[in-house]
């Protein structure tokens, strides 16, 4: 397996939470566009979210809370974007697991512009 995930090393994540089952990293090299942003993942290697058990299902909503209420107190965000991409279709390049958790602010270039401007875009049709 070449998971840029596993083992839980990647020299450019910095993880800044944990809990038994999972973790929220950053990266340190991505900033720019997606500042404080991170992804949560499970600690053992899953490929989608549909491959997680219900217990990691419940620990990365657990972290994802204490994750909302880190950023809300430190960056004060206006809104957030948090998703999954699954296969290879879906968008998902890293195939372990991942949740983004993306802080927005309203003076960014596309503030307001999420999930919908994509499903909604005229050159997505077939």
């Amino acid at each position: 397996m070449n998971c840029p995930y596993c083992p839980i090393s990647v020299p450019e994540m910095k993880v800044i939470f944990k809990n038994d089952l999972a973790l929220f990293m950053q990266n340190e090299r991505y900033q720019g566009a997606l500042k404080h942003s991170g992804v949560i993942i499970p600690i053992q290697h899953k490929e989608t979210v549909f491959d997680l058990s219900e217990a990691e299902i419940i620990a990365t909503f657990r972290l994802l809370s204490v994750v909302k209420k880190w950023m809300d107190e430190n960056f004060a965000p206006d809104g957030y974007n948090i998703g999954w991409n699954c296969g290879m279709t879906g968008g998902q390049e890293v195939f372990h697991a991942h949740m983004h958790v993306i802080p927005r602010f309203r003076q960014e270039p596309l503030a307001g512009k999420g999930i919908r401007t994509l499903l909604k875009s005229h050159a997505n049709k077939w």
